[in-house]
């Protein structure tokens, strides 16, 4: 399938070329056809997908700037596509979320061209050109149509992962130095032999690691995202928490662990310590919020801190973990990359929803909502049991799965971790009563509920909430061989 993965970032790019001249009232019609196309590229990819097969497959490779060693490698294995499919399912969900500016729609596209390019890139030069590729359009959306304090949002956001995309190309460099090669699969085989020596593999080691930690974020280097989420308008919002962290996650899985795992299995006890106050931590801040925006945001930073509880726990003990624990955390780091990315988009939609009608978002400026908008409630509801985690919906399989192999390899971190998923359930269940029971307050009696338009919005991601946590295997299957392979790197 020569040139499907091409066609991937080209269709976005040129769809934000077309948004920039034509007309504004053809600009949605334009984004929405582009994302039409790219979901059909996506879905043959998948099709094409051999999940049996082992390594990169429907690999497009050309000469491009030899003098320094890189290519034009791209391709995808279980994990990529997953984010493939990931992205073509939450960018058109925002789109329809939200009526956009000709300017913010075209922005939206090449942030999406972006985030194909970093998940199917494997040479670092070309990756870490679409991973910067991405920074622009989301500063300048936070920046031009975010909400009242979007000026010091977005300065905040840009400056953090700036810096730490500066970080990592200085490390980088330093083992192009050494290594002389970019390649992505070339570095992950000298890695198992220690990919440097002496005190500057830790050097580049804490580059990567900064540049990745921001971007996830993992505790300490989240406190851009609050700001960031609140301010961001509700489609960039979902973007952001539905597709664009997972940029952080994946770069953890492809290129720190591949590289480092002797440093990462020496540190990892603060690494493990690093991920279990993201989940502790966060969750307590949300239950701080009386924002409805942040309270999300912060639990966003909780739900991500399960990936990495289970990578860094994977890492931690190769030696007595079991190879059924290691598959089984694995596996549920990529579920809960997948399962995070839809629910929490939905929640960013459904508190959007709120917004719109009441022109708020406190959890206080609501009550009584079932009596007037039942469907809205009910809808809304599902998202949120599906992001604390209930059995039958998609959340509950990636967290039980992390929990499964964590606790097995390192107990007292993961038992700490526990206490994580009892607080969501104290956010939730506190806003739900807060937001639905009791009685309806005055301003919310002329409340809508759902429309025709955000009815077929909502069906379709709710389906697939119902579907993957009854029937996961159509996930499994994408990604399982990824992990049995990935899953060497800790033999």
């Amino acid at each position: 399938m020569a040139g499907l993965i091409t066609a991937l970032f080209l269709v976005p790019l040129l769809g934000a070329l077309f948004v920039g001249v034509v007309p504004k009232n053809y600009a949605r019609g334009i984004a929405l056809g582009c994302n039409a196309i790219t979901a059909i590229v996506a879905l043959t990819a998948w099709r094409s997908f051999d999940p049996g097969a082992a390594g990169l497959q429907m690999i497009e490779r050309h000469v491009w700037i030899p003098a320094i060693g890189a290519e034009y490698l791209v391709g995808v294995d279980g994990l990529s596509l997953l984010l493939v499919l990931l992205t073509s399912l939450v960018i058109p969900f925002a789109f329809f979320a939200q009526r956009m500016e000709r300017g913010a729609t075209a922005l939206m596209l090449v942030m999406q061209s972006a985030l194909y390019g970093t998940f199917t890139s494997q040479n670092f030069v070309l990756w870490f050109l679409f991973y910067e590729m991405s920074l622009v359009p989301a500063f300048l959306l936070i920046k031009i149509w975010g909400g009242e304090n979007r000026d010091r949002a977005a300065t905040k956001f840009f400056l953090y992962t700036f810096l730490g995309s500066v970080a990592m190309l200085l490390a980088f460099l330093g083992i192009y130095f050494v290594r002389g090669t970019f390649d992505f699969a070339a570095l992950a085989a000298l890695g198992k032999n220690g990919l440097l020596t002496g005190k500057f593999v830790w050097l580049a080691f804490a580059g990567i690691f900064l540049g990745l930690a921001v971007k996830v974020p993992l505790f300490p280097f989240h406190t851009w995202l609050p700001d960031a989420y609140e301010n961001a308008p509700t489609g960039v919002s979902m973007v952001l928490t539905g597709v664009l962290s997972k940029m952080g996650v994946y770069g953890f899985v492809r290129l720190l662990l591949p590289l480092f795992p002797n440093e990462i299995k020496i540190l990892s006890p603060w690494l493990l310590g690093l991920a279990v106050c993201s989940i502790v931590f966060a969750s307590l801040a949300a239950w701080a919020q009386s924002d409805l925006k942040r309270m999300v945001a912060y639990l966003s930073v909780n739900h991500l801190g399960y990936c990495m509880l289970g990578l860094f726990a994977v890492s931690a003990s190769p030696i007595v973990a079991a190879r059924i624990d290691t598959h089984a955390a694995l596996s549920g780091v990529f579920m809960q990359i997948f399962n995070h990315g839809v629910t929490a988009a939905a929640l960013f939609y459904y508190v959007g929803l709120l917004e719109q009608r009441r022109g708020l978002r406190g959890i206080n400026d609501f009550g009584g909502l079932m009596q007037r908008t039942p469907l809205l409630c009910g809808w809304m509801s599902v998202a949120m049991f599906s992001s604390l985690g209930l059995p039958g919906l998609n959340g509950f399989i990636g967290e039980f799965l992390i929990f499964k192999g964590s606790f097995a390899i390192t107990a007292s971190f993961t038992a700490v971790a526990v206490i994580g998923l009892l607080v969501t359930a104290i956010v939730f269940m506190r806003a739900m009563q807060a937001l639905f029971s009791g009685p309806l307050v005055e301003s919310c009696s002329a409340f809508p509920d759902l429309l025709r338009s955000e009815k077929l919005v909502v069906v379709p991601v709710t389906l697939l909430m119902f579907a993957i946590g009854i029937a996961p295997q159509f996930i499994f299957n994408v990604f399982n061989t990824t992990v049995v392979q990935m899953a060497r790197l800790f033999a």
